[in-house]
């Protein structure tokens, strides 16, 4: 499980990436800001997509006891969505010992 894991994750980070970098150099943010929000499906996606990440970063605040590495988790989810919320994921499974299941990742780890 934690090997599917890590390809599912790590394909959703990659992607993303990929993705991210090909729409930017077809047209810049700024440029399809206009057209995006004059429509309401894209707006409504919008607020759906940040619902889910303050919905992820709930969670990423319950795992990280420091205050600085929350701040710095919510401020890279709500800027880069996707690929900080897969990229956490990643780093989380990375961090398993051997011996812990995949479901380790959902607790928070004993200072």
């Amino acid at each position: 499980m934690k090997l599917f894991l890590k390809f599912l994750f790590g394909g959703i980070f990659l992607w993303m990436i990929v993705m991210t970098i090909r729409t930017s150099l077809a047209i810049s943010l700024t440029e399809a800001w206009p057209s995006y929000a004059a429509n309401p499906w894209a707006i409504a996606t919008l607020w759906d997509a940040y619902f889910g990440f303050v919905t992820f970063f709930v969670w990423v605040a319950y795992k990280e006891r420091r205050m600085w590495a929350r701040v710095v988790w919510f401020v890279v989810i709500m800027g880069l969505g996707n690929i900080a919320m897969s990229l956490y994921v990643l780093i989380e499974l990375l961090r398993l010992r051997r011996d812990e299941p995949a479901e380790a990742i959902l607790w928070r780890r004993a200072q």
